[in-house]
């Protein structure tokens, strides 16, 4: 007698390929998920430092910080740079706003700001700063003040 040849897959060897994928699945989206906000954050950073490097270009034309915003102002979107991150696509793409957040007094120092836009995947991420002397802070909490752990953009 003959045994027939069957050829396919049954119903279990499918179900158990199912299930491995479904887990690595499970395993493997979270880590994109961070690999992908890690980059934006990344391309963030860059923005903020070439914003600073025009803020500095503004400083050596004008001997002041004073009018770098949009309309001549002292705070608020920038007129000297994009005012979106990433700053090599179209604003509609954004997840970051850059900002001037503050300059002192006497405009002789700043601070600048990439705050993550709600609805993409960076919200929640925390805002991003650089200061005038070079510190770079990231409040990673959302909370609104930098604590002494908070001023180091890779900690």
């Amino acid at each position: 007698m003959r045994k027939a040849n069957h050829q396919g897959f049954t119903l279990i060897e499918l179900m158990i390929v199912v299930a491995i994928v479904g887990i690595i699945t499970a395993i493997a989206y979270p880590s994109y998920q961070g690999v992908i906000k890690g980059s934006n954050r990344s391309t963030a950073q860059a923005d903020l430092m070439a914003f600073a490097a025009s803020m500095e270009r503004h400083k050596a034309a004008n001997f002041t910080y004073e009018g770098a915003a949009a309309g001549g102002g002292n705070t608020g979107k920038p007129a000297i740079f994009q005012t979106h991150s990433p700053s090599s696509e179209p604003a509609a793409n954004k997840r970051y706003d850059l900002t001037i957040d503050t300059v002192s007094a006497n405009g002789v120092s700043y601070r600048i700001k990439a705050q993550p836009v709600s609805g993409t995947e960076q919200s929640g991420d925390g805002n991003l700063f650089v200061f005038s002397d070079g510190r770079k802070a990231w409040d990673k909490d959302s909370s609104g003040s930098l604590s002494s752990s908070e001023y180091c953009w890779g900690c």
